[in-house]
């Protein structure tokens, strides 16, 4: 975005004071690709400007140079063009895009362009889009809450800052919702904070409803939306996640802020890799996927993080759809290697009308401990969610139970713990889908619905909470 409203936001600082020669032998146009021919100097993941016969103006990335053929990614797709009279120049550098603050509260698609009405964004200065995973070396571990106001995910599930925590759904659940709720409500107490939300492959009415949920905090000024249609070019469906990541990177480790990035579809995403991976001609791994798609979503997953002498954080949740409800599938098999948890929707609790329907038992936060506990959220935090844990488990055990056997078999203390399971899934998980919920009034609901059970059940609890919270005489 670099002068005109409608240019896509690449640009270069290191030109030289020398035109750079344009190249006119455009070799084959296939799907979103382009080869040139002729072309020497060029090297991978170069910016190119690309002129058309008509005049019209379009933007590449170099994915492959062989000898003088270079393979060029046309951000706009291919659509119109034609090999004679298409001229191209490489910059010489990678895309880059504006960075800062001038981002808050700006509505953009997928490449960066406005949507809002307003003008291009500009910044004071740029970075490469590509970005580079966050050295280990240099991270500290996550710690401290990012509390998102959804019971069920700060409850069970506690998204430390720095962490990757995603959020596993399937076809028909309310997966986008949720993830729009929890951009419009999540905070990181009265720290800086500000979201980035990266939606791909969205339908006209999804974007509409996101863009209705996020009103609030855009216009408040702590919120990036970039959103990806489903009809936009599939190139751009690849760099949308990486332009809210470089964008993110700069609020939390310039300019201090905690930033929570959502990005989803990450199914579409890898969809939209797998096109063009298939248009380069590439051999597929599992469903047709490309071999390297472990590394690429490990490319943008790393990128978050904490890092050491830094005030802010990069903390990021995927949203990803499993095709097939199979959790074995490679996108969320492959995210589930990289991240530390996830978050799951539960067809049966959305069946029941549950809102939001996520399922503790499938759910996990492998770095709950570090976000949780005294000093950080509430000094029972993490004993109530042990044994709200171990109380659902014990539900489910008598619920199959009853099954076999018939409901009348069952003992007193079985179906106390249905009566726990039913108190659970009204008082504690199922929200309303504007409800911002404090960890205090979360975790007394959940004390509420523990409440059903009988006191030597409650093994997970000392004595002097549960006197503190349900009374001696329990």
């Amino acid at each position: 975005m670099t002068g005109e409203a409608g240019e896509a936001p690449g640009r270069e600082t290191d030109r030289t004071a020398w035109p750079r020669p344009a190249f006119t032998r455009i070799a084959r146009l296939r799907g979103p690709l382009m080869i040139v021919s002729g072309a020497e100097d060029v090297g991978w993941d170069e910016f190119a400007e690309i002129r058309l016969a008509t005049g019209d103006r379009r933007h590449g990335l170099v994915l492959d140079t062989a000898r003088d053929r270079v393979l060029v990614q046309v951000l706009e797709g291919t659509g119109g063009m034609h090999t004679e009279g298409t001229r191209v120049t490489f910059s010489g550098a990678p895309m880059r895009v504006p960075v800062g603050t001038a981002w808050l509260g700006r509505v953009c698609d997928g490449m960066g362009r406005p949507l809002d009405g307003g003008p291009p964004v500009l910044g004071a200065a740029d970075a490469p889009v590509a970005g580079v995973p966050l050295n280990p070396v240099h991270r500290d571990p996550p710690a401290e809450p990012v509390l998102t106001g959804i019971s069920a995910v700060d409850a069970l599930t506690t998204l430390a800052r720095g962490q990757k925590l995603p959020i596993f759904s399937r076809a028909g659940l309310p997966h986008l919702e949720l993830a729009a709720q929890i951009a419009a409500q999540a905070s990181a107490g009265d720290e800086p904070f500000c979201v980035v939300f990266a939606a791909m492959g969205l339908t006209h009415a999804d974007a509409a409803t996101v863009r209705r949920i996020l009103e609030g905090r855009s216009a408040a000024g702590d919120l990036v939306l970039l959103l990806n249609l489903a009809d936009a070019p599939v190139i751009e469906r690849i760099l949308t996640p990486r332009i809210a990541l470089t964008v993110a990177e700069h609020l939390a480790f310039q300019e201090g802020r905690h930033v929570l990035v959502v990005m989803g579809d990450m199914t579409s995403y890898c969809e939209a890799l797998r096109e063009v991976s298939s248009a380069r001609g590439e051999i597929p791994a599992r469903r047709a996927y490309p071999g390297y798609l472990y590394s690429d979503l490990a490319s943008l997953y790393e990128r978050c993080g904490r890092v050491r002498g830094r005030a802010g954080s990069v903390t990021l949740i995927p949203v990803l759809t499993m095709p097939g409800g199979d959790i074995t599938h490679p996108v969320p098999d492959l995210t589930g290697y990289i991240t530390e948890g996830q978050i799951v929707l539960s067809d049966e609790l959305h069946a029941l009308g549950v809102y939001p329907p996520v399922d503790p038992l499938e759910s996990l936060s492998r770095l709950m401990r570090k976000a949780a506990g005294p000093g950080r959220t509430r000094s029972d935090h993490l004993d109530v969610a042990a044994q709200t844990l171990a109380a659902l488990s014990g539900a489910r055990h008598a619920r199959e139970l009853g099954e076999l056997v018939g409901i009348g078999a069952l003992s007193e203390t079985d179906h106390r713990y249905l009566d726990f399971e039913r108190a659970c899934r009204q008082t504690l998980i199922a929200q309303g889908r504007s409800e911002s919920r404090p960890l205090r009034q979360t975790l007394d609901r959940a004390w509420r619905a523990l409440a059903a059970l009988p006191r030597r059940e409650l093994t997970m609890l000392p004595s002097e909470t549960i006197d503190a919270h349900l009374g001696r005489e329990r």
